[in-house]
């Protein structure tokens, strides 16, 4: 083939619809372990950004000379997504209806106050609005939330599986070569161009890009970018109308609280309350294993802090409870990069905002296999690499007291200790 895709989910699919696209005589294959979207791509809490960068703040901290181009790019990508929908019929449940980040300590309001101020001096606060207690439990009634931040435009909802359905759907339409249950074991050069080797036979291509993620990547070297981090998630039966009417979210937004344990939530469809977050489980050797996606203790901890956001909805069920690995990397976005001549293009590191940005970084690494350089590929983010974790027991005992640290200073007024400044200054991180 022309073109082979490795990996199944968001990253994959983009890239092979949108290769597709811009030429339908190339001829792209994909492949996929199990089936398309069935790792986080399928089961992420249907939040997808704008940005680029993880978030405004960790954009501005890390590419203040380029943000106002990100902020363009991350603008223009959400709209891509929202037309590619629509031009593809795919049934995703896709609302634009923007997020809120929530206080719910003092500390917190103002924190989002002063963040707002910020922003509205540097221009960056377009069609994002403060909120006050009041105005904040008039879009969804807490008694837990002290202020907001409502991102009014740049974060839609949808069903995270049924969009991967639908881009598997859309990329077979175009003609995209589909084959699931086919892991790629290795990766080598064959010829002019590449070949990767399945338990069925090789698949041999001029250029291959890598949407592996989570998995360890076909380029060894990349391995150590990134590190796997479980994420748990809660849903809710369907709310009665009065349950509705009690808790009010006639807006639909999604919205997150401002913790470094931080929770999402977001309404369904169906009008279920999907819950998820705080807890953020690294596995000793980054192991990612079928086991680790239930964790009955965190479905536990997650209902009590449901029960104290929501008191309203004391008796509500939930029906459904699952997790599963995302990949994080030390600057908390995306890093791009080339193997092999060029002939291999990888995007990784997501860290749980891929819903959104894994278009554009399919666009990055069609543009890096073609030579091309463009306004993306440009970017200092696209050109430099994050840190690397280090190796075990490194990175277990560094990131445990990291998590150590957010915690304690959640519940210490959001106070920073001796350890999390030095990781500030050094530009690394790690939250929920």
């Amino acid at each position: 083939c022309d073109l082979l895709v490795v990996g199944g989910g968001y990253s994959g699919l983009w890239t092979a619809l949108v290769a597709k696209e811009r030429d339908p005589q190339r001829d792209v294959v994909l492949i996929e372990g199990r089936e398309a979207g069935w790792a986080a791509s399928g089961r992420n809490g249907g939040f997808c950004a704008a940005s680029l960068t993880h978030g405004l703040a960790n954009g501005l901290a890390r590419w203040p000379d380029e943000i106002d181009t990100l902020q363009r790019l991350g603008a223009r990508n959400l709209d891509e997504i929202e037309r590619a929908i629509a031009r593809h019929g795919i049934d995703c449940d896709f609302e634009r209806t923007g997020e809120i980040d929530v206080a719910t300590e003092p500390y917190q309001a103002q924190e989002l106050r002063d963040w707002y101020e910020e922003t509205e001096r540097r221009g960056l606060a377009d069609g994002v609005e403060f909120l006050d207690a009041d105005a904040v439990r008039a879009q969804v009634a807490s008694p837990t939330f002290r202020a907001g931040l409502w991102d009014r435009r740049g974060v839609a909802m949808l069903h995270p599986a049924k969009l991967a359905w639908g881009l598997k759907r859309a990329c077979l339409r175009l003609g995209v070569r589909v084959y699931e249950h086919t892991p790629a074991l290795t990766l080598e050069p064959y010829g002019a161009g590449m070949a990767v080797r399945t338990p069925y036979g090789r698949v041999r291509a001029r250029r291959v890009a890598l949407g592996t993620n989570v998995f360890p990547s076909l380029v060894r070297r990349v391995r150590a970018y990134t590190v796997p981090v479980y994420d748990y998630a809660l849903m809710t039966e369907p709310l009665t109308p009065e349950q509705l009417k009690s808790v009010g979210w006639e807006n639909r937004q999604g919205l997150g609280d401002s913790a470094n344990q931080f929770h999402y939530f977001r309404l369904s469809a169906d009008h279920r309350i999907l819950w998820g977050g705080y807890d953020a489980i690294y596995p000793y050797g980054g192991r990612v294993r079928a086991e680790y996606d239930d964790r009955p203790e965190t479905y536990a901890k997650l209902a009590g802090h449901f029960f104290t956001c929501f008191p309203q909805l004391e008796g509500v069920r939930f029906t459904h409870a699952w997790g599963g690995a995302i990949d994080t990397c030390s600057r908390f976005s995306a890093f791009f990069g080339t193997a092999h001549q060029g002939k291999v293009a990888y995007a990784a590191g997501y860290t749980g905002l891929g819903v959104g940005a894994t278009r554009f970084g399919a666009e990055v690494m069609l543009d890096l296999l073609a030579g091309e350089r463009t306004e993306r590929t440009e970017l200092e983010m696209v050109r430099r690499k994050p840190l690397p974790f280090p190796p075990e027991p490194f990175a277990w005992t560094g990131i445990a007291l990291t998590k150590w640290s957010l915690a304690r200073a959640d519940a210490h007024g959001g106070r920073r200790n001796l350890w999390l400044r030095t990781m500030d200054r050094l530009g690394l991180g790690f939250d929920s």
